[in-house]
């Protein structure tokens, strides 16, 4: 391992505080370039983790995910489970929104309420529907009721940002949208959408001030521009550390750069609806067997990504450890092909976003590559996220398109409900199966884990279920990523990376 490269435990302590050129860096102030912004400042109103990133400064859930991505108290200071759909909470006393509102009841009864209205939280409404009722007993003490039992409803607790139910009922949707009140530990100064968020220190945290009493944002998309910013000292920090420039920013004497295994998975959907060549198992296969994961790692990834065999990490219930990839052989794919009355191959469209990812639009071109070598014609269509993305969720624009997936609950039932449960059934499932990849005897298999309470049971079923989508190749899985930052040496930051790549400035500091 490079003494560069740490992990998980790993904390970035420098002690200088004078950097490139006599740049001289405050320890009261922090500003970072980040490979990806915010869409919104309503924290209803995106599930894309650079939103939940600078969300998780402004606002705060009743739970809170750390470091080690465990659960821990946060709005609410204790939580019971006493029947299978029911979830008692007792709230945190004395917090206040950053408008001095109090926190109550009232506030969270009117969040997860109005992760049902499709005007503001369209995201979250699966989560919103699983709510049947929120009773307010007191000011303090909330009951939900969701309408099937959901283990793992806590979970996504920390997703949930609380709002101020006043001010938010009093105002239109745009200006919710751009001047955000929670209760978090830092405040909105400023934010120019796609150029930068500033923030400061809410002195009145209720977890205390936070260290760093300044914070700015920088998204910087495009690679060498963010590498630049940070070696120029125009920025001190940086997420997202560019693959390609990897090795250049490791042997800079000014810069360390940490990492940790990430858990977001890149993989590509595949719809399969009757008639389409690829909706054949021999086919599916046959795709999946054609490209060369292990060459996309070391050429385009530069050995900064590790394979994928599932849409689960091995941090997740439901995680199947004996799930194996398919191997690389594309004689045995034109084979499969031939089989399956395509040795001519056929036409297909692969579309994907070119600002999101890690080499995003450079993996689809080389899959194009691979596809190609067992005669599959596939054309490209990729561009931005804030077009591609919507267009996922409006659903059927696609059959085939490459995506990244970060399970924010730990849990696999999050990946089926959002991934593969068969779109436009009652249960309103299937937000992000944008294929429209449907399996009835595997959503029935799901179904069965909501009434399961004994956990190492649930467990088992998850993980059956994640096996038997992978048996019919719901997707083709591709590799996880590492999640790198790089820091001016000079600039005394001390900061553990964590699971989710979330940024939370309360977490970091300066020596």
């Amino acid at each position: 391992m490079k003494k560069t490269l740490c992990f998980l435990s790993t904390v970035v302590f420098v002690m200088a505080f004078v950097g490139f050129g006599g740049q001289a860096w405050s320890a009261s102030s922090i500003v970072v370039g980040v490979d990806s912004g915010p869409i919104t400042m309503d924290p209803g109103g995106s599930l894309a983790d650079p939103n939940f990133s600078v969300m998780a400064n402004l606002f705060d859930g009743l739970l809170q995910r750390k470091v080690d991505g465990k659960l821990y108290p946060a709005l609410a200071e204790r939580y019971e489970h006493p029947d299978l759909v029911t979830w008692k909470f007792y709230l945190r006393k004395g917090v206040k929104f950053q408008n001095g509102n109090p926190f109550t009841a009232d506030d969270v009864k009117f969040t997860l309420e109005r992760l049902k209205d499709p005007k503001c939280c369209s995201e979250f409404m699966d989560l919103g529907k699983e709510i049947a009722s929120v009773e307010i007993i007191d000011d303090y003490t909330v009951v939900v009721k969701t309408g099937t039992p959901d283990p793992s409803f806590d979970q996504n607790l920390d997703i949930v940002f609380m709002m101020d139910k006043e001010s938010t009922e009093t105002r239109d949707q745009g200006d919710v949208g751009v001047k955000p009140i929670g209760t978090g530990a830092y405040r909105l100064v400023e934010w120019v959408k796609g150029s930068y968020v500033k923030m400061t220190a809410n002195k009145d945290y209720w977890e205390g001030a936070p260290p760093i009493e300044n914070v700015e944002i920088r998204p910087v998309t495009e690679s060498s521009t963010r590498f630049a910013a940070l070696v120029s000292g125009e920025v001190e920090m940086i997420s997202g550390v560019p693959v390609e420039l990897y090795d250049r920013l490791v042997k800079n004497p000014k810069i360390e750069v940490v990492s940790r295994p990430g858990r977001r998975v890149i993989f590509l959907a595949l719809g399969n609806k009757p008639g389409d060549p690829w909706a054949d198992m021999r086919v599916r296969r046959a795709m999946y067997m054609a490209i060369n994961e292990e060459e996309i790692i070391t050429k385009v990834m530069r050995s900064q990504a590790s394979p994928a065999s599932q849409l689960a990490d091995s941090a997740m219930v439901g995680y199947a450890e004996d799930i194996q990839r398919l191997p690389y052989d594309p004689a045995r794919a034109r084979k499969l092909l031939e089989e399956a009355g395509y040795a001519d191959g056929f036409d297909i469209t692969l579309a994907g976003p070119n600002d999101r990812y890690v080499q995003d639009e450079k993996i689809c071109e080389a899959v194009a590559k691979y596809l190609a070598k067992v005669g599959i014609r596939c054309k490209l269509d990729v561009k931005p996220k804030a077009v591609f993305f919507p267009e996922i969720v409006a659903g059927d624009k696609y059959d085939f398109y490459l995506l990244g997936w970060l399970s924010n609950t730990y849990d696999y039932r999050q990946n089926y409900t959002f991934l593969f449960y068969t779109r436009g059934q009652e249960k309103g499932y299937g937000a992000w199966n944008g294929t429209s990849w449907s399996d009835p005897a595997l959503d029935k298999l799901f179904d069965a884990t909501d009434g399961m309470v004994d956990k190492e049971e649930r467990r088992a079923a998850l993980e059956d279920l994640n096996r038997k989508v992978m048996e019919r190749i719901g997707v083709i899985p591709l590799h996880y990523g590492l999640n790198t930052y790089a820091f001016q040496k000079a600039s005394g930051i001390r900061f553990t990376p964590r699971p989710d790549r979330w940024l939370v400035f309360k977490d970091i500091s300066k020596e």
